[in-house]
């Protein structure tokens, strides 16, 4: 599973250490192409965020219940320019809804 398909909830984990349920998306594009890249990842996070607010979550993960919950994307490219302005814009929008948005790259080829 990844970024493009973007219906899809790609891992949902617990993290032990902050309590989060974590909802993880795997992204392998590069950003070459970064204004396709971002409407993909947009799709993406938006799926995240229904996904959570519509209580689907919770029907899937009972243990969601009570956790606080962090939406992750983990990058194999570094995200360009670009890319770093929106996941700022991302991270505001997340966060303004009760969520953490965390990011990281997992590999830079």
């Amino acid at each position: 599973m990844s970024v493009e398909q973007p219906d899809v909830v790609d891992i949902i984990s617990a993290d032990t250490r902050t309590s989060h349920v974590v909802l993880t998306n795997s992204d392998r594009l590069d950003w070459s192409d970064s204004p396709w890249h971002q409407r993909i990842l947009q799709a993406k996070l938006n799926k995240y965020l229904a996904f959570v607010e519509s209580g689907e979550l919770l029907d899937r993960y009972e243990n969601a219940a009570g956790r606080p919950v962090a939406i992750k994307v983990v990058f194999k490219f570094k995200p360009d320019k670009d890319g770093e302005d929106f996941l700022s814009k991302a991270r505001a929008v997340i966060e303004s809804v009760g969520f953490s948005f965390r990011h990281e790259v997992f590999a830079d080829n």
